[in-house]
């Protein structure tokens, strides 16, 4: 009877590997439309901000052209494209990713648009520690038919070397409340959102942008 399971168990174990190799292997992003549409230009939106923090849109807006042009594109200055939607009476995020696709290309000729959601942007504070969060995702949206090309979420900590620090318990109850008042009181998540930018829209990662023509690196992918 032993032997039997043991022969069982010997069977069932090359199964189960093979099963958890799978499904610990991420799907790959299907790119056929955003090959097919081949973008030269990006308008970049101004972000939606789920965020309490009211500096979230404006930090993060400041530092998304950069690697979007990085990448081999044509981005849209972003101070043409907030004169613009001014003129035109749109101040507010969710009014301006409201307007039609095919508006936006009829204003601004643009290929194509970049829609951006802050999630998460600023300090929380738990009892050893105060750890700045800035999480965003995006999808690229063909202006022309209004299909998506791309899409994709990214996160950056002012913490990811995580808390190494000793002193005891007391020292790290000091740090943390240090930490949060420097937190609190400087502009500690803008370039935490440069790093989840960077992340987001950096052509060349799995399942992220295609290279733009502008690239060396275009159509290799």
């Amino acid at each position: 009877m032993i032997k039997r399971m043991l022969k069982l168990a010997a069977c069932v174990a090359p199964m189960v590997l093979v099963v958890g190799c799978a499904s610990n292997k991420a799907a790959q992003y299907d790119y056929t439309a955003f090959k097919a549409a081949k973008p030269r230009s990006i308008l970049v939106l101004p972000p939606l901000n789920n965020s309490p923090e009211v500096n979230a849109t404006n930090s993060v807006y400041a530092q998304v052209t950069y690697p979007l042009a990085e990448a081999g594109y044509y981005v849209l200055p972003v101070a043409l494209v907030n004169e613009t939607f001014k003129q035109n009476g749109m101040t507010t995020a969710a009014d301006i990713h409201a307007l039609p696709p095919a508006k936006l290309q009829q204003i601004f000729g643009a290929d194509a648009g970049m829609y951006i959601t802050i999630n998460k942007y600023g300090a929380t504070y738990t009892v050893l520690n105060s750890v700045i969060v800035v999480e965003a995702a995006a999808k690229l949206v063909d202006l022309k038919t209004g299909t998506v090309l791309w899409s994709g979420t990214a996160s950056a900590s002012n913490n990811e070397g995580g808390n190494n620090g000793g002193g005891g318990l007391v020292g790290a109850l000091v740090a943390a409340a240090v930490k949060q008042i420097i937190n609190s009181t400087t502009d500690q998540s803008h370039p935490v959102a440069g790093a989840a930018s960077n992340r987001l829209l950096s052509a060349g990662l799995n399942n992220g942008l295609l290279y733009g023509p502008r690239s060396e690196n275009y159509q290799k992918q």
